[in-house]
């Protein structure tokens, strides 16, 4: 007598709810209802749609004009993008190094064991609240070339009177010094790393006599490394989207010097109505955040620390 073939269970009988489970799963959807639907009309529908529009000649009005890769062509031959993808990919490479370091030394500083460091850590964090904008107008008033404080500074040293943002020459170097006056909000990630960081490690070190340079060399730089790749990811997002600061100084110039790429796209979007080549651009900016951040991803295998591996 051939015994009973036992019945296996489906693929999604795991998933089979109670009267109560789906009763609490659909209070839960209608909670985060709202989330869903903004996530959906305001993030997925505007990507698919750029996507859509950037392969048509459109202005906004009407009805789009399918032209293929009539856009992506013309951009190769506009000598206004390679120039603003220039300025913003040498305005990334020198903010976002630059940052780490200053947010590095900014965080090294608000964790020394003074009375006085709270103080310190609300100062130094005091123009990370401050909006872009605004900020953007306090430092063109400071590095104005007859009466901004810098320049006042550079006078007293005996060194040379700069226009900032009048020559050509230095106007995207003091973006990228304006760039580190947020370098307080990323301080303060860096600060709660180095607190992370096992104080029995250092006074092992201490123990077989490693100076301060040694230890922060060894011990404190391999352990923050998690923490500088965020950074550096984060960075580069910000980086090449760089707009406020150069629409609200000096709206590209001068002689397009700080024409970044955000700034160049918007102009196509909204001054010379052409929301197709706007958005062939927005993708071409996604290809190449996304390549360097996997770019950065991969080279991070070689230097980046996580403790237990």
């Amino acid at each position: 007598m051939k015994s009973a073939t036992p019945i296996r269970p489906g693929p999604f009988a795991g998933l089979r709810l109670t009267r109560k489970e789906r009763r609490n799963l659909g209070v839960g959807l209608l909670f985060v209802s709202p989330w869903i639907f903004g996530f959906l009309a305001f993030l997925v529908y505007p990507i698919f749609y750029t996507l859509r529009i950037s392969f048509t000649n459109y202005t906004g009005f009407g009805e789009p004009e399918w032209i293929g890769l009539g856009n992506y062509r013309d951009l190769l031959n506009d000598d206004l993008f390679w120039t603003s993808l220039y300025n913003t990919l040498y305005y990334t490479a020198l903010a976002v190094p630059i940052g780490v370091v200053v947010a590095m030394g900014l965080a090294l500083a608000m964790n020394q064991p003074l009375p006085e460091v709270p103080i310190y850590r609300a100062i130094l964090y005091l123009p990370s609240v401050i909006p872009l904008f605004a900020l953007s107008f306090i430092f063109a008033i400071l590095m104005n070339p007859t009466q901004g404080i810098f320049n006042q500074l550079l006078l007293a040293l005996g060194l040379p009177n700069i226009n900032w943002f009048g020559d050509p020459q230095w106007t995207k170097l003091a973006f990228v010094f304006l760039a580190q006056f947020g370098a307080g909000q990323v301080a303060l990630i860096f600060l709660a790393g180095l607190k992370g960081i096992p104080r029995t490690l250092y006074e092992a070190a201490m123990l077989d006599g490693a100076g301060v340079w040694s230890r922060f060399r060894n011990i404190t730089l391999p352990m923050m490394t998690p923490v500088i790749l965020y950074d550096l990811i984060l960075g580069l997002s910000l980086g090449l989207q760089v707009f406020t600061q150069a629409y609200v100084i000096t709206r590209g110039g001068p002689a397009d010097a700080s024409r970044f790429y955000v700034l160049y796209l918007y102009e196509n979007a909204f001054q010379y109505g052409k929301m197709g080549y706007a958005s062939a651009m927005a993708w071409i900016l996604f290809v190449i955040t996304f390549f360097l951040a996997m770019t950065i991803f991969r080279w991070s295998r070689r230097w980046v620390y996580y403790e237990g591996t």
